[in-house]
């Protein structure tokens, strides 16, 4: 079982950026498809990009619209996040998780295919 640690989260003003990064301990990222989610109060988590052992990524059509990058340091067996053009609407608690199994490419956005959950890293968005 793979164990996560979310951080980088904070506050911004609109139009700002922030890289959120999940540090993976306890297996190789390799052995992982990865995803990040997010929770605003009061709603339902939503899928907002993934990445898998290949490399292979998606975004939430959505909300994203070219504002958000995952990436991954194999090295540091972290998965990034980089977020820009950040607007109030992205505010949340952002959370990564993995599933050692293949997900399939199309539900990669979805919560039910991952396992593994990190504790999350709040952003709040506000001028």
């Amino acid at each position: 079982q793979v164990q996560l640690a979310e951080s980088g989260g904070g506050l911004v003003q609109p139009g700002g950026s922030l890289r959120l990064s999940c540090v993976a301990s306890g297996s190789p990222l390799d052995d992982y498809d990865m995803g990040w989610f997010r929770q605003a109060p009061g709603k339902d988590y939503e899928g907002v990009s993934c990445i898998s052992s290949a490399d292979a990524t998606r975004y939430s059509d959505e909300f994203v619209k070219g504002r958000f990058t995952i990436s991954k340091d194999r090295a540091k067996n972290t998965v990034y996040l980089q977020m820009n053009a950040l607007k109030p609407e992205d505010t949340g608690r952002y959370y990564c998780a993995a599933e050692r199994r293949r997900v399939t490419p199309w539900l990669c956005l979805q919560t039910t295919q991952y396992n593994d959950w990190g504790q999350g890293t709040q952003v709040t968005v506000s001028s």
